[in-house]
């Protein structure tokens, strides 16, 4: 079976910590290593992640010399890794058990090096683990397949979703920006040639609203998109101007569900 190394940076996420944690554990693929940055976290994930990490061989946390950012704290952990597949979690979102199983199942048989999932979203208050989480109407679906020219005018990749093959792209790092790396990430990937394939159901959980997320801040979102076609993809003016005004418009609508 083939080695997922999954990527997990944490700030202070003590209280959302071990139930995403314990949902990659859970994986019906049991293959698999969980390989965290704590990005000088100031309350007890460190020594939350210590007991999780006795407890289960596959933990592998380390902490971050200084903090960086979700970027840094991201690559930090993928240098580390030894798997044949990337994935991506965030510490406050949560896999349903067969994901990476079933996700596995479609990278073998699409033809492309990076895919993901549609997933559920629910209240960022709630306080339970995946297997108690009840499906519900909410959910982000994905498409069949995405191109590069599909992801200028809206990011379709839930970045707790997305897995690469490594085996095919190598050691691929997230660019060190402030905001949108995930994005900045699957973009470059696919301006190689690679177009992403999806997984209709929803094996991801993530939690809506959370406090100075950017999904928060849609004047946020316009600055950063912005600065990530102008900058990082290097795009005209006008072609920025129409992949904003189309991201704008389907991060509102997103934002419904």
């Amino acid at each position: 079976m083939p080695l997922v190394s999954v990527v997990m940076p944490v700030h202070n996420s003590a209280a959302t910590l071990g139930a995403s944690v314990r949902s990659v554990l859970a994986q019906t693929h049991t293959d698999l290593e969980l390989l965290i940055t704590d990005d000088a976290s100031s309350d007890d994930s460190m020594d939350l992640l210590r007991g999780l990490a006795r407890q289960d061989e596959r933990v592998l946390p380390e902490a971050a010399v200084r903090q960086g950012g979700a970027a840094q704290a991201r690559n930090l952990a993928i240098a580390r890794a030894r798997g044949d597949y990337i994935a991506f979690l965030d510490s406050d979102d949560m896999w349903l058990p067969t994901k990476v199983e079933k996700q596995l199942a479609l990278a073998a048989t699409a033809g492309t090096p990076l895919t993901f999932t549609s997933y559920y979203k629910m209240d960022a208050l709630y306080a339970g683990e995946a297997a108690d989480f009840v499906p519900n109407g909410r959910v982000v679906a994905a498409r069949e397949r995405v191109t590069y020219r599909d992801m200028l005018v809206q990011d379709h990749i839930g970045a707790l979703t997305a897995m690469y093959d490594r085996t095919v792209l190598g050691t691929r790092l997230m660019p060190d920006m402030p905001k949108r790396q995930d994005y900045a990430l699957w973009l470059s990937i696919m301006r190689d040639g690679h177009p992403a394939r999806g997984l209709q159901e929803p094996l991801a959980v993530y939690r809506a609203g959370r406090a100075g997320s950017l999904s928060s801040n849609k004047l946020a979102l316009v600055e950063h998109n912005w600065r990530l076609y102008r900058e990082h993809e290097h795009l005209s003016v006008p072609r920025s101007t129409l992949a904003l005004s189309g991201a704008v418009w389907h991060s509102l609508r997103k934002s419904r569900i």
